[in-house]
């Protein structure tokens, strides 16, 4: 494939806030004029030359408009991977996943989108295993340090246990960084799409919405919305903002894979927030702001003069000093049908929502262009596994280690 694409790699959506960032970790990595052919893409010539001087990803601008079928048809033809920061994805996606999977072109993006990705999977996802192309979406914050973080946990059980965890909880230990304009408005956007469709509650509230079609069921999945005592932890928690999507999209990898862990297999997420009455008043505080939160953004006019005036926008985020400031700390708490348990983290050196995610972006992109496989659409898990891992921790300032393991044998 390769031979016959203008480029190995194209980032389409590079004038946006992460693209940039993205660009320069590209930049840094493989340069402009060696063995990697790659290219920029957006909607401006005149926004492309700046993000190029800026950047200095002096490489070959194409301007394409994420809503033309036809552009974005000649955009897949071009390379043999596309990375896409253009979200969000259920307003601007779709066309290019359509066009990818027809042409057999790897693809890879930030979607947080559930409902968008379950209409992608189902639309598109044949004509990708067909066509050869890997299409992965969720290749940053939000999903590739908890899917990889299970994918970690559960060959750490194995190897230690000869069995894998029935369960796993992550458990959000500390976490600094910007709010992310880009993936608010796809927050956003969501509630617009419930607001016009009340149909898709149903999709939101399935754990298993992304799974294959014939796989969407499954037991009852543990799910923190209210501050609590948690018994891995032994701290309070409080609901995480990203469980929604980063649960989906583990027990997607799941299915893919065949259920290996048992069909009865539990995962949830929630942020530690302590111990003892300060704990409970943090899991409390944080419990009724996002609440209240939700509750307005749900309201019609609310949500308008929100996206308006008070919510940041997409394309815009924390300067480079607060990017470099920011960290994340993942906890895996991991019990096996034996009673064994492990403890693994996953941690990050950058604000996860920036610096992080357009580092994990860029190394997923590069596995598509330097790796093969199977096509379809599939999961950082299941597209990547051990190979992105150890992209990752060489390149991209992760690191995935044990915390500890009890086996009650030992």
């Amino acid at each position: 494939m390769a031979d016959k694409r203008t480029y190995d790699l194209v980032v389409f959506g590079a004038t946006s806030f992460v693209g940039q960032i993205m660009c320069r970790y590209l930049v840094a990595r493989h340069g402009t004029d060696g063995d990697l052919r790659w290219a920029i893409a957006g909607r401006s010539q005149a926004k492309l030359d700046e993000v190029a001087a800026d950047t200095g990803a002096d490489v070959d601008r194409i301007v394409a408009d994420a809503a033309s079928a036809e552009a974005m048809a000649d955009l897949a033809t071009s390379a043999t991977v596309v990375a896409s920061t253009v979200g969000p994805y259920a307003l601007y996606g779709s066309e290019l996943v359509a066009a990818a999977a027809a042409a057999g072109t790897h693809y890879c993006d930030l979607t947080g989108e559930p409902q968008w990705m379950q209409r992608m999977i189902d639309e598109h996802g044949e004509t990708a295993a067909v066509s050869g192309a890997r299409i992965v979406h969720t290749c940053g914050f939000d999903s590739i340090p908890s899917d990889l973080g299970v994918w970690f946990t559960q060959q750490q059980a194995t190897e230690r246990f000869g069995e894998p965890c029935t369960s796993i909880a992550m458990r959000v230990k500390a976490m600094k960084g910007g709010a992310s304009g880009g993936t608010i408005a796809s927050m956003m956007n969501v509630m617009e799409e419930v607001a016009s469709d009340p149909s898709l509650r149903k999709v939101l509230a399935n754990p298993y919405a992304l799974a294959p079609a014939d796989m969407r069921s499954g037991p009852k999945q543990p799910n923190v919305t209210i501050p609590a005592m948690d018994k891995v932890s032994g701290q309070w928690v409080a609901p995480f903002v990203m469980a929604s999507i980063n649960t989906r999209v583990v027990q997607r990898s799941h299915a893919l894979l065949g259920r290996p862990w048992g069909d009865d297999f539990l995962y949830d997420e929630a942020m530690m927030m302590g111990a003892g009455p300060v704990g409970a008043a943090k899991a409390a505080g944080l419990t009724g702001g996002l609440g209240g939160f939700m509750g307005l953004a749900a309201v019609g006019p609310v949500r308008k003069v929100l996206n308006k005036y008070v919510l940041p926008k997409p394309g815009t985020g924390p300067s480079p000093e607060a990017q470099v400031a920011g960290f994340f700390d993942l906890r895996f708490f991991g019990t096996t049908a034996s009673g064994e348990t492990i403890e693994c983290k996953v941690t990050g050196d950058a604000d996860p929502g920036y610096g992080s995610t357009a580092k994990m972006l860029g190394e997923a992109a590069l596995a598509l262009v330097e790796t093969r496989g199977d096509g379809g659409i599939q999961t950082p898990a299941t597209a990547f596994g051990n190979e992105l891992i150890s992209r990752l921790e060489e390149h991209a300032g992760l690191s995935f280690s044990v915390v500890n393991a009890r086996g009650i044998k030992a």
